[in-house]
């Protein structure tokens, strides 16, 4: 061996056949130690020439990760690299099976699969639908007695559409992990009691599964189910695979749902499969299908082999010491003892000091818990002026501020960018992405619904974006440009002329005035001020600009996007983006020929709120490697930071409303306002679906008895996603919490028994 092994990597390495289930650590190096072993198989002579190693993962990067890992390492041995292994994500697995036998899943030769941004289009169409001539009956199932007028409709408008959609997505996709079709549950529906939510699940999907059928299409899910039916109807295909794949390598185990797992049983029929896994970073439970339990029943009760991969060299000893104590009070102190199972062994131990990758240096003042509260402003201040501090002095380090939602994250970059602190952004998708989509949607907004004063405001605004950066800190502007006092002046004409039109009763005498009326008619409230005299002549540019604008409308959607992005941009950036947003829009009413603007433009508006991930062009758009960004403040989510590590890293919002611990003054994200007894719809409709699954009295549905395994989940899941983040610093951790919008929230339960066990850990 021509590489270095830890005692516990070279004990995997020591496989040669069967079942091995495989527990690691956060940073044991279970990437290069699969590697290996893949690597040590085609070496070792037991493959024939038409046999391969199947590796599978997770994500697509994690693919290109392993695939060069394998290759490097074969290539050592002095064989041909890229030969006797394969590396698919499951869903590129499932393709592989449905494409090579296509007739078998009931599907034409040439099928289509609908990406996820399409395939979220059609089940809100379909929730839209349905929701159009049910949201009576819903409100009157669901909705709390005691709302008045104006709650009801506020929740009907603004709150229902998304809850139906997001209870839709959840609902279809655990139905085709149970490998159900809208058929068989009408039959079930048919013969059970009444089931509302289920009904609801039930007609959303019959009419997204015939939007599929329309276009001859199948989502990433139904790969997965066909994948397991062909396997399961055809042996001799079946036994072809087993054979082609006489090894069986599966990487981020804990992930894997109940039908994927039972896709790599079929295949590993030899008994040759290897799982890796790390039940402690489950972070993606809670409405998916993923299923942490399903490896941990693997290595308990299925695998000939049980082993670990205890030893990470990625955190100062402090830190680990840290991420155990959690493991601890999880296991031992945790008020709700349902939720004592969230975190398990092993503990993470630190490396020898031989290890060619140790730990870095021990440091006890590396870690701080910050017990004061804050308010969630007040908690970005602070942490932005610790920045301020310390950045400066640590341009050779990585550092990252991880936050529970995206919402939170974007309101970090806001701080950030005011201060003139050097960051990067991985949330949904890049400021510069959202600016250029916001803009774009807020103008096809006014060509959308021209005669609305509103949306003429906005689109005003987007004209005069350079004079709104120049309003911002000093420190972000190009002095160069303009004089303090000339863009005070141009200030005040702008938000004036923005009032006017915001107020403008007659937009269509604006903007197309009858020859016997002059401009300054169409404003009554316009004076000779010398300020009202600067917003006239603003008006008037703005109006021949109006009515180039309105001449774009008339064209394909993406000539139209084209056409604007040439007046309102003028960086390359933003020209590229503009350009990359036509070809969505063009390609989303390729789909929808009965589209026009008013839908379009929503799209757009999506991305600009942060909802759907947009690859723009920046780096941090397509892959992420923190070494890239020293010195620099990346800001990301704590679920997208899994995999990754920084020398220093902020937890944010460590409170009891992110973190709950399932005590009575606790809430919880999914349980909305409005709904009556704090039910978590989403979770009581899978608990029908689960009760027509099962289909006998002992499993019968029992209104509010799955919301409340939905807040044991989340806890659980929360509980993971707080070591997940822990994990993910190096060699310095700083938490800190805020007491909500409404000042009501405190400290999580965890964090303040990991403060109190630091104090004394510090002064012992």
């Amino acid at each position: 061996m021509i590489f270095t092994l830890r005692p516990s990597q070279a004990e995997i390495l020591r496989y040669r056949s069967g079942k091995m289930g495989i527990a690691a650590v956060p940073g044991a190096g279970k990437t290069f130690t699969l590697s290996a072993l893949a690597a040590q198989i085609i070496a070792s002579g037991v493959l024939q020439p038409d046999q391969e190693v199947l590796i599978v993962t997770l994500v697509n990067a994690a693919v290109d990760n392993f695939s060069a890992r394998i290759g490097h390492l074969v290539e050592q041995r002095g064989l041909i690299p890229h030969l006797g292994y394969r590396v698919r994500t499951l869903h590129g697995l499932a393709h592989d099976i449905v494409r090579e036998k296509p007739t078998l899943a009931g599907l034409e030769e040439r099928f289509q699969i609908l990406d996820e941004r399409e395939s979220e289009f059609l089940i809100a169409q379909a929730a839209d639908a349905w929701l159009a001539t049910h949201t009576e009956l819903l409100i009157a199932n669901y909705f709390k007695n005691e709302l008045d007028d104006y709650q009801r409709n506020k929740a009907q408008r603004e709150s229902l559409p998304d809850l139906v959609h997001s209870l839709a997505a959840a609902f279809i996709r655990s139905a085709k992990n149970r490998r159900l079709t809208p058929e068989t549950l009408r039959q079930k529906l048919d013969t059970a009691p009444s089931l509302p939510l289920a009904e609801m699940g039930w007609a959303i999907f019959a009419d997204y599964q015939r939007a599929l059928a329309y276009r001859g299409a199948v989502d990433f899910d139904d790969l997965i189910a066909l994948a397991y039916r062909v396997l399961e109807s055809e042996p001799h295909y079946l036994a072809r695979l087993q054979y082609r794949f006489p090894y069986i390598l599966e990487d981020e185990a804990q992930d894997s749902s109940r039908i994927q797992e039972e896709i790599l049983r079929l295949l590993a029929g030899h008994g040759n499969w290897v799982r890796v896994g790390d039940p402690n970073q489950a972070i993606f439970e809670t409405f998916t299908t993923a299923d942490p339990r399903l490896l941990k029943a693997f290595i308990a009760y299925e695998a000939d082999f049980r082993r670990e991969l205890p030893v990470s060299g990625r955190s100062q000893p402090f830190i680990i010491e840290l991420a155990n104590r959690l493991i601890d009070w999880v296991n031992t102190e945790h008020p709700a003892e349902p939720c004592r199972d969230a975190l398990s062994l092993p503990y993470i131990q630190p490396t020898e000091p031989d290890d060619p990758q140790p730990n870095p240096p021990p440091n006890p003042e590396g870690i701080h818990i910050i017990a004061k509260k804050y308010t969630p402003e007040e908690e970005i201040e602070a942490v932005v002026q610790s920045l301020e501090r310390w950045l400066p002095h640590h341009l050779d380090w990585t550092v990252a501020i991880l936050v529970p939602q995206n919402k939170r994250g974007i309101e970090v970059v806001e701080a950030l960018k005011r201060r003139g602190l050097p960051f990067i952004e991985m949330i949904n998708s890049t400021l510069s992405t959202r600016n250029v989509a916001g803009a774009l949607a807020n103008v096809l907004g006014w060509l959308a619904a021209p005669a609305s004063a509103a949306k003429l405001s906005l689109a005003y605004q987007v004209w005069r974006r350079a004079w709104r950066r120049e309003t911002a800190p000093r420190h972000t502007r190009d002095e160069s440009e303009t004089s303090p006092e000339t863009t005070a002046v141009q200030v005040e004409v702008y938000k004036r002329t923005s009032e006017l039109l915001r107020k403008l009763e007659r937009v269509e005498e604006y903007v197309f005035p009858p020859e016997h009326i002059e401009c300054y008619e169409t404003f009554p409230t316009l004076t000779d001020s010398e300020l009202d005299v600067a917003a006239l002549q603003e008006l008037l540019a703005f109006r021949d600009v109006l009515r180039r604008w309105q001449g774009t409308a008339l064209l394909p959607v993406d000539q139209t996007i084209l056409t604007l992005a040439q007046e309102l941009f003028s960086e390359p950036a933003e020209l590229a983006l503009a350009h990359k947003l036509a070809l969505v829009l063009r390609q989303t009413a390729d789909q929808h020929p009965d589209w026009r603007l008013p839908e379009l433009t929503k799209e757009l508006a999506i991305i600009a709120r942060n909802e759907r991930r947009f690859l723009g062009f920046a780096a941090d758009d397509s892959g992420f490697d923190p070494e890239r960004y020293r010195g620099q403040v990346v800001v990301t989510t704590m679920h997208k930071a899994k995999g990754l590590e920084w020398d220093r890293v902020y937890l944010m919002s460590v409170n009891n409303y992110d973190f709950p611990s399932l005590q009575p003054y606790d809430e919880y994200i999914s349980e909305k306002w409005f709904v009556r007894d704090s039910l978590n719809l989403e979770a009581e409709a899978l608990g029908q679906l689960n009760a027509l699954e099962m289909g006998d009295e002992y499993h019968w549905y029992e209104e509010g008895v799955e919301t409340q395994r939905a807040r044991i989940d989340y806890v659980r899941e929360r509980l993971r996603l707080l070591y997940v983040g822990i994990t993910r610093a190096r060699r310095e951790l700083i938490l800190t919490w805020n007491s909500g919008r409404r000042g009501d929230k405190f400290p999580a339960l965890p964090l303040q028994a990991l403060a109190g066990w630091l104090e004394t850990r510090k002064t012992a």
